[in-house]
């Protein structure tokens, strides 16, 4: 087996707080070693990090990948290398493909191009409804059975209440995660954007922020109900937030994540209808996004997901309302998940614990963490280094990201997946 040794690295490990200087040293595809006092083996290709942090690569729980049907907006390779170039070694993709991830075949059909891909590892999630319509239960238990991770709808909430109850006690049975996108859909119809005197300002048609608390009530109590495993997927309003943190303290088995447009952003990004800035769910008031930053502070969020969905230019080239909900994010996980340190809100260690260990950790992934023995996914970045985020440079074939534009700091210098390098910034 080939050996590298990384020297002079500022090596962090957030699931464990290592912050120290050393080297780590790869074997093949799996870390051997690390530490200050670890040297590199004679005979081992040496790569000097030159005191730049080398860390776990980062896990992305949530990442549309629209291949198969519809590679004109990304592919497998497109995203995996959007994914390497932003320092992420693992994605989960959300099961909207076409066909839909509600089958083994698909599934597999994912899993094994990814893998034949060799750049970023991509997990699927399974469709919890058969062609996402929300009617009859998918085989959730043979495709937990040919690797799907957790079970969601995706873009689309699980509005029927009993078709919810179902899955919360089937996925129960199997000791599965149901991962649910919260805003109720007849509130939400026809909107575009966060209701209150913004939207009306812009005349535009808005979704109140009641439509997310409403349906994280109503499944809070079908968990109470069934005793089953519930993650709330971007949760983005103040009201949410709170109702989540009481389920916790109540000892209910619930989590959530957030994306970095929910603590980055608000709803004036929208300005002059930037269609870039249309997301679902939709960019919020100043007061819900401070509340998503005293989320992330206390812990009632548990990740940060990317919550990548690529678009192409015909479907966000058109009027606000009529352009699609989304925006790309791979790239830009790392840089904007580092505003939270930069702007004092928390430690490093603990703004990076929650895009590597933390979402390996939900889903019982071997992943995130520096350990001896597990896979080298590993990335070497520079947390100060400040950039510009363009759009026109992004990797991504869609390049829809509602940070274009935005001054960031922190920077992937080199992305490891298996002990090979996939990724060096120029």
């Amino acid at each position: 087996m080939s050996k590298t040794a990384y020297i002079n690295a500022r090596l962090l490990d957030p699931a464990t707080g290592l912050d120290t200087s050393g080297t780590l040293v790869t074997d093949g595809e799996s870390i051997a070693d690390f530490g200050e006092k670890v040297k590199a083996p004679k005979g081992a290709k040496t790569i000097d990090c030159q005191g730049k942090c080398l860390m776990p690569g980062l896990v992305d729980m949530r990442v549309q990948l629209r291949e198969p049907g519809e590679e004109y907006k990304g592919t497998l390779e497109s995203a995996g290398r959007a994914a390497t170039e932003g320092g992420v070694t693992t994605m989960v993709c959300l099961p909207n493909t076409t066909p839909v991830i509600d089958d083994i075949s698909v599934l597999e059909f994912v899993a094994r191009r990814a893998r034949k891909l060799g750049l970023a590892k991509v997990y699927p999630y399974g469709a919890v409804t058969k062609g996402l319509a929300g009617e009859e239960l998918a085989e959730m238990g043979m495709l937990a059975e040919a690797g799907a991770l957790a079970f969601t709808d995706g873009i689309h909430a699980i509005s029927d209440a009993r078709m919810m109850s179902r899955a919360l006690s089937y996925a129960a049975n199997f000791g599965l995660i149901i991962v649910q996108h919260a805003e109720e859909p007849s509130l939400a119809a026809g909107g575009c954007m966060t209701g209150g005197e913004t939207a009306t300002r812009l005349g535009l048609s808005g979704i109140p922020a009641a439509a997310e608390v409403i349906m994280v009530e109503r499944d809070i109590r079908l968990v109470r109900m069934t005793g089953g495993r519930l993650h709330f997927a971007h949760v983005s309003t103040s009201d949410a937030i709170d109702t989540i943190r009481a389920a916790k303290a109540e000892g209910l088995a619930i989590t959530c994540d957030t994306a970095p447009p929910y603590f980055a952003l608000n709803e004036t990004a929208i300005g002059d209808y930037r269609t870039f800035a249309k997301l679902s769910p939709p960019l919020r008031t100043e007061a819900d996004r401070e509340a998503v930053i005293a989320g992330l502070k206390d812990g009632t969020i548990d990740a940060i997901a990317s919550d990548h969905a690529p678009h192409d230019e015909e479907s966000k080239r058109v009027p606000f309302a009529q352009a699609a909900s989304g925006g790309v994010g791979l790239e830009t996980l790392l840089s904007v998940t580092l505003e939270l340190y930069h702007n004092g809100h928390l430690g490093l260690l603990d703004a990076l614990k929650l895009v590597t260990s933390a979402p390996a950790d939900l889903f019982g992934l071997t992943a995130g963490r520096l350990q001896k023995g597990d896979p080298a996914d590993l990335v070497l970045i520079d947390p100060d280094s400040a950039w510009k985020i363009d759009a026109d440079h992004m990797v991504s074939i869609s390049k829809n990201t509602p940070f274009d534009g935005r001054p960031v700091q922190g920077r992937t210098l080199m992305t490891i997946v298996d002990g090979r390098p996939v990724f060096k910034s120029d």
